[in-house]
């Protein structure tokens, strides 16, 4: 692709980035036919290569001067699910462009009022473990008004949970001894939202990562990975939460840093392009970048041992598109669950979003309606008896989805299944 840029503004290491990803694009079009927005909507401007499009016309643009209304709700429908960056053949750094669009249209345009109180509550609320728990619970008294409140604020409380976990007292800051000889000392990242809506997750990981010779670190000052605010556009919030979660784990002194939700893993694994223009900080972050792994990849490593003999029930795989597309990890789930002893089913069109996407589903209700639909459709037919996902969003997603739906399938974390296929309890609803 041909680009514009004046030397002057080519002298801005982000705006230079920008421009060699720019000119990668051989406008093929191949993203299109695995873009979910573009397969619903059929619009151009809603595919890919049709935002590489509006984003080169946005940063070429000089001085300050907002983008129109109309180019910033085509980037908003971007659910970032990086599916076209697995289609690419000429691997534009797609995932790198759509942040550099959003940080500079969180800088330039004023959006409504409405959707500005909506950001700002879901960026404050939800990276904090204690404030979202107050605000589920709230949402979920809520439940019973739904009909009287304005627009997305009814969907977000139709959305509360009808029940919340209590806390988990595993989440705090401890060490956790391996069992047997320690093979690594890891950190694992109990993340915001996930430790909330589903504490089981992480009570699994670090029973299963203990059995197989692991001590596991909760480090204390370590929080929220900064995805959310990071695919809000808010540059300056998502490197204050990386630099606290690298100083954090750095103090910990561990061999690895442990993820359990995908969506904050691709992020993690990415702290290093985020912070490289800082001289305090660059080198710091890559090297936690190059410390971060996935549940799955870790487990992977190590070996699944001490499996159980039982028989198990079919498991209809649904991979993140955090794990997929943006880690390109595929099989390493899949064939542990298979060692484990589940049958492992492949939904049809596998590599489409669910809708959860982060907070896509709250800001982008509409679509992510529909992409719900069609991914519990497309998990129902499998014929499986659970659904297993590496992804707290996606899990919830498909959850309520199912439930809007009459189905009572359960859907639980991979590794809940690999702790229990190795000693640990049943999961939660089996």
């Amino acid at each position: 692709m041909q680009t514009d840029f004046t030397s002057a503004q080519l002298a801005d290491p982000e705006i230079q980035a920008a421009n060699d990803i720019l000119r990668n694009c051989v406008h093929c079009g191949f993203c299109t036919a695995t873009c979910p927005t573009y397969v619903l909507l059929g619009d151009e401007l809603d595919s890919p290569r049709g935002r590489i499009y509006l984003i080169k016309n946005l940063l070429e643009s000089e001085g300050s001067a907002p983008p129109p209304a109309k180019v910033v709700k085509h980037i908003d429908r971007c659910l970032t699910c990086l599916s076209c960056m697995t289609t690419c053949p000429a691997s534009v750094d797609y995932m790198h462009l759509i942040d550099r669009a959003r940080a500079r249209i969180e800088d330039t345009f004023v959006r409504p009022l409405a959707e500005r109180w909506l950001r700002e509550l879901l960026a404050f609320v939800v990276p904090n473990p204690d404030l979202f728990r107050k605000a589920l619970i709230g949402a979920r008294l809520g439940r019973p008004f739904r009909a009287l409140l304005p627009g997305r604020l009814k969907g977000m409380v139709g959305m509360a949970p009808s029940s919340i976990p209590p806390k988990s007292p595993m989440d705090q800051p401890q060490v956790f001894e391996a069992g047997g000889t320690r093979r690594k000392r890891v950190a694992l990242m109990t993340g915001c939202a996930q430790q909330v809506l589903r504490p089981s997750i992480n009570e699994a990981t670090i029973r299963l990562l203990t059995r197989h010779g692991c001590e596991v670190v909760v480090a204390r000052g370590a929080g929220c990975c900064g995805a959310l605010v990071h695919h809000m556009g808010r540059e300056a919030d998502a490197h204050s939460q990386a630099k606290a979660n690298i100083a954090a784990w750095e103090e910990a002194e561990v061999d690895a840093v442990v993820v359990n939700a995908s969506g904050c893993g691709t992020t993690l694994k990415d702290y290093g392009w985020m912070l490289k223009d800082d001289p305090d900080w660059a080198e710091r972050a890559a090297h936690v970048a190059g410390m971060a792994c996935d549940i799955t990849e870790i487990m992977s490593e190590l070996g699944l041992a001490g499996v159980v003999p039982e028989k198990r029930p079919t498991v209809t795989y649904h991979s993140a598109c955090s794990m997929q597309h943006g880690q390109q990890l595929r099989e390493h789930p899949k064939n542990l669950l298979s060692g484990a002893g589940f049958e492992v089913l492949d939904p049809a069109e596998g590599h489409l979003c669910c809708g959860s996407a982060g907070t896509y589903n709250l800001l982008q209700p509409e679509l992510a309606g529909q992409l719900q639909a069609r991914k519990v459709a497309n998990l129902k037919n499998t014929g499986g008896q659970l659904i297993a996902t590496g992804n707290i969003g996606c899990l919830v997603q498909i959850t309520e989805g199912l439930a809007a739906d009459g189905e009572g399938i359960p859907v639980v974390h991979t590794v809940e299944l690999l702790d229990w296929a190795t000693g640990g309890p049943k999961p939660p609803g089996l």
